[in-house]
């Protein structure tokens, strides 16, 4: 399912526009995204979870060249699918 199979979904679910319906995904995506920029874990019980994981600088290697390379500290997001999710896909 993709964003636009979404605000579908929501807009025959709801019996709200399609506008609405759009404006509606843009808020949740919007507001998770804010979340996780502050560093906040977002949880949405019983489907999943995201978070931010730190990671510190290292040394690496260029593929290509073998050469050293100092790769700087980073931040990235992770999803964690909840007990009730993995038990719906594994059925």
């Amino acid at each position: 399912m993709n964003k636009l199979e979404l605000i579908s979904a929501l807009k025959n679910e709801a019996g709200i526009s399609k506008n609405e319906a759009a404006r509606v995904v843009q808020i949740f995506f919007d507001s998770m995204a804010e979340a996780m920029a502050r560093g906040e874990r977002v949880e949405i019980r019983g489907l999943c979870s995201f978070f931010v994981k730190n990671y510190k600088s290292y040394v690496g290697r260029n593929p290509k060249t073998g050469e050293k390379v100092t790769i700087k500290p980073k931040r990235l997001p992770f999803f964690k699918a909840g007990k009730e999710l993995k038990e719906r896909v594994d059925y």
